[in-house]
Formats: C-alpha cells, structure tokens, sequence
C-alpha cells in the first residue's frame, strides 16, 4: 500500500505517460473512454449512405418526406463510470516488471485520466477473496489517485455493514451485483485475467450471461490482463506450479516438448474462448500483458473509432 505523497507521484507519473501517448496520437479533443456519443435523440437529419447508421432511420420522418432521414444522438456531458477491478488470487502473479493486480491498479488510473470531464464520477468495485468492496463514485483524478494508493474500502464505513458479494459467486456475481447496485446508464469497465477458481477453460463461461446483461445497459469496455507466462512455459526443466485460487501444486517437467506445445494450445484455447464470449456479449475487449507497453496499447484502443455491439439498439424516439 503507497502513501498519499506516493501516490500522488504515481498519479503524476501515470498522466505524463497518457498525456504523451495522446499528444502523439490525436488531434483535436479526446472523447475519453466513452464507448459512445449518447443515447437521447437530438435532431433527425437526410441519411447518407456508408455513413449514417441504418438502425436510427425515423420512419415517420423518412415515410412523409420520401426521403430517407435518421435521427442523431446529444452527447452525454456528465458520465458515471463504474470500474470492477478483479483482485483475486491469481491476480498476483507476475514474471516481468509488474503483477497482473498491479497493472489493473494503473489501468483503474489510466481510466481516471481518460474519464476526467467537468461533472463525470468515477466509482471502483474491488472483487476480493472476501466478495466486492465498493469504492463510492468520486472526481475521477481523486478516484484514480486513491486507486494507485492500493487502498480498499472499509468492509464497514461509517459504522454501517455492507455485505459483500458472496465468494462462490466470484466474477460473475460480481458483474451481476454492478448490474443491479449501479442502474444509472454511463460507462462500466471491467478488468479482469478471467482465470476461473475452477479451472474452467471453456465456453460457457459463468460471467457471460451478466456481462451480456451490463453490455445490453451501458456502454461497457473488457480489459483482460495476461502475463506471457500464462501463455507458454519455458524450458527450465522440473518445476513445481501452484493455482493461486485453490492452492494446488503439481510439478511438471518443462523440458519436454510435448507438454509445452500442450499448454501453448490450451492458453491460447483458452484466450480465444474468452475473447468470443466478450465478442458475444457485445463489449469492447482490449487485452493488455505486463510484458508491454500497456499505456500506448491502451491509448491506441481508446482512440479508435467507436462501433456500437451488435444487438445494442437504441430508443425509439417518442412522437
């Protein structure tokens, strides 16, 4: 846990490092980590093809004049984002310079930054061994500030008990406690290595369906954490591996080729099963790995274009 005075340097430290990527990047003003524009009609305008999107054509407007039209949304100045922080066990873990926990903690920064807008919040839900702690919706530069500190919220604030998310629930209940706690429409982030206590590798996954539920509600970006050495084992001969979620070890020996190409495949399985079922749910899904640059990785996703989920309808405007 860093003091406040280090965390402040963090902070700083983590905003040179942004504001550098973006100066390189963009031009213009940044639109932050928002997945979209908004959501309230604002003004029906003559359609253009290849650049209107089909989905908003006002059919009362368009069947009066004969002429196509669609109607384009207000932008949504003041966003609340709410960010899931996975913090369980097989978060610490690392072969490089940083934990897989540790970088989540800079990404929940790094968000604080992209997020920070005149009246915007920004709130953390911390999923523990001990369930979720929440962390109440502040500025978002306070809020990054305090997630770079390590510091988790109090099980009891204020004298009052707040019970956590169930344990057995794990991610999935976590992802269904957000959905249900957090019912303003904003932006929701959800940062997690999608290791499951059970060993599951594929599909389907317990979170899918919540995820697909917080996707259907607010615009909602995945960011998945890997180590490389989740991805291949090297050759180093006998070596004992230990699950961080059920505290089971198992020796291997690392030398054969066999077992390694068998667990290159499995991980890869694996990644490209989590990675489908984001897809599935119709959220953004940017993965970055404590072996890289992760702020120009991340900085470099946020700026692209913006494209709604399939499924992700917008509302009918009332006439």
């Amino acid at each position: 846990m860093r003091s406040l005075a280090e965390s402040r340097r963090a902070f700083s430290a983590l905003e040179l490092a942004v504001s550098r990527r973006l100066a390189g990047t963009l031009y213009g003003a940044h639109q932050g980590v928002r997945l979209g524009p908004g959501s309230d009609p604002e003004e029906v305008v003559p359609y253009r093809p290849g650049e209107d999107d089909v989905r908003r054509i006002d059919w009362n407007v368009t069947a009066r004049s004969t002429e196509p039209h669609v109607w384009r949304t207000r932008a949504e100045h003041e966003v609340e984002t709410w960010v899931l922080v996975d913090e369980t066990a097989s978060m610490d873990f690392g072969t490089v310079e940083v934990e897989k926990g540790e970088l989540a903690a800079w990404v929940t920064g790094a968000i604080g930054l992209l997020s920070d807008r005149p009246g915007n919040r920004l709130g953390v839900a911390h999923l523990g061994s001990d369930g979720v702690r929440w962390s109440p919706p502040l500025p978002p530069r306070r809020a990054a500030v305090r997630a770079l500190s390590g510091r988790r919220p109090p099980s009891h604030p204020r004298g009052r008990t707040v019970p956590p998310t169930p344990v057995r629930a794990g991610l999935a209940g976590a992802l269904s406690e957000l959905d249900a706690r957090q019912r303003r429409r904003g932006a929701r982030v959800v940062i997690s290595d999608f290791v499951e206590p059970d060993g599951q590798m594929h599909r389907p996954f317990a979170w899918e369906v919540p995820l697909r539920r917080l996707a259907g509600r607010h615009d909602l970006l995945v960011v998945e954490v890997v180590d490389p050495r989740e991805l291949d084992l090297p050759d180093v001969g006998p070596v004992v591996l230990l699950d961080p979620e059920t505290g089971h070890r198992c020796e291997v020996w690392t030398s054969l080729p066999k077992l390694r190409a068998g667990y290159a495949a499995a991980a890869a399985a694996h990644r490209e099963a989590v990675a489908t079922a984001v897809r599935a749910a119709g959220a953004e899904h940017v993965v970055l790995r404590t072996d890289r640059d992760w702020v120009t990785d991340l900085v470099r996703f946020v700026r692209q274009p913006r494209h709604r989920a399939p499924g992700h309808r917008p509302p009918r405007r009332e006439r």
